[in-house]
């Protein structure tokens, strides 16, 4: 089925619901950090797949596996056995900490079963979570209580209870909030869609000194610090604090639908049988994919690739950021980038667009890029070279209009 940009825009504009704001291009195709549109344009990809896409587009193995499973078995109900499953299970706790893990399909799914276990282990005189401004869960009920952005609740309310919303980055304040009632501290090791926010080392330490002086679980969501883009297996490693519950999603199955909670071994039953479900979790394509993935990480080296990519973007991110005064701050843990700019971002997403680079702006004024562990060297190049360009030029034209003004 061939369909231009157009024609799949009117289409969509007729038959599917409104609720994404879409570029007017249509994609078909990919391959590793690269993508085409129907017209046959190519365009950079530092943003592939939001983020799922670690491996690029189309990564080999994990087409092949899937492939190779599609024909054999594509789905029966969690009420039995596969091989894939169980597989899938014991290399992510061989990579993470001793526990047991729980699949879903999705980061909000993770979310949702983390929020459940937390309650479940505490019991029903401990239900309430502090999570932390800025900070963002999903948007299923439970997920987007837990979210501590107005914006994401309007219309939508009342929110489910329970949920308690610090200040980041003060642990004072999170003391303050601990009471009888207080089951968990629910956070993203470093905050994605809150502009890329990376905490100090000392204050993920202080939050699991604080969870264990007063028994609360401690739950790290990983949806976007998971499965190597940090340089690390878990964004958690990467601190050197231990959640007792992990959350995964995007990257984990290498582009392919996919959720998993981890739990530490002593509270993982209490998620008993019964109490949570997740129909195609854990589906054997699912992870015959997340299998390859872990396979394809560690067989190419991607883990070493990454440090050395990361460090290539450090290097241009430095130049750009001398460069241009209307940047605020960089930040950077391993491929996970944002550039904070003093004016809006989206003229910067749009200008990149046109010029073939993909990437990102969150929080208004926030240039996010979360590119493929296997990126090229000359792509990191070409395309930090097109976003300096795009971003001195805009930053010159700002100048001009206030000088004028």
């Amino acid at each position: 089925m061939t369909m231009n940009s157009s024609q799949s825009q009117q289409i969509f504009e007729k038959y599917v619901i409104q609720n994404y704001k879409r570029y007017p291009v249509n994609l078909v195709r990919g391959a590793g950090s690269v993508v085409w549109d129907s017209e046959g344009r190519e365009y950079l990809d530092f943003f592939p797949g939001w983020g799922c896409n670690l491996l690029g587009h189309c990564p080999p193995r994990i087409v092949a596996a899937v492939q190779e499973q599609v024909a054999r078995l594509i789905h029966v109900p969690n009420t039995w056995h596969t091989t894939e499953q169980g597989v899938w299970a014991q290399m992510l706790v061989e990579r993470a900490f001793d526990g047991q893990a729980f699949f879903c399909n999705s980061g909000a799914e993770a979310n949702e079963a983390a929020i459940k276990l937390a309650r479940l282990h505490q019991g029903p005189e401990r239900y309430k979570i502090i999570t932390f401004q800025g900070g963002f869960h999903g948007r299923t009920m439970g997920a987007l209580a837990a979210t501590a952005q107005p914006k994401y609740h309007e219309g939508l309310g009342p929110m489910l209870a329970g949920f308690s919303y610090c200040p980041y980055g003060d642990l004072g304040e999170v003391e303050k909030r601990i009471d009888s009632a207080t089951a968990a501290i629910m956070i993203e090791p470093i905050m994605g869609e809150g502009g890329v926010r990376i905490p100090p080392r000392e204050y993920l330490q202080g939050l699991r000194q604080l969870a264990d002086d007063n028994d609360l679980l401690l739950i790290f969501d990983e949806v976007q610090t998971g499965c190597g883009r940090t340089g690390h297996w878990f964004g958690y490693q990467y601190f050197e604090v231990t959640p007792d519950i992990m959350t995964l999603a995007k990257s984990l199955c290498g582009g392919v639908a996919g959720g998993a909670l981890l739990a530490r071994r002593e509270v993982a039953p209490s998620l008993r049988p019964g109490m949570h479900a997740s129909t195609f979790g854990g589906n054997p394509i699912a992870a015959a994919a997340g299998i390859a993935m872990i396979e394809t990480i560690e067989q190419d080296g991607l883990l070493e690739q990454c440090a050395d990519s990361a460090q290539q973007f450090a290097e241009h991110l430095s130049e750009l950021q001398s460069a241009c005064d209307h940047i605020r701050e960089v930040r950077q843990a391993g491929l996970m980038i944002g550039i904070e700019l003093e004016f809006e971002g989206a003229p910067i997403v749009q200008k990149c667009l046109e010029q073939g680079l993909l990437i990102n702006c969150t929080q208004e004024n926030v240039l996010r890029l979360l590119p493929a562990m296997n990126i090229e060297a000359e792509q990191i190049r070409s395309g930090m070279d097109l976003l300096r360009q795009v971003v001195l030029d805009h930053s010159a034209s700002i100048s001009e209009t206030r000088v004028e003004a």
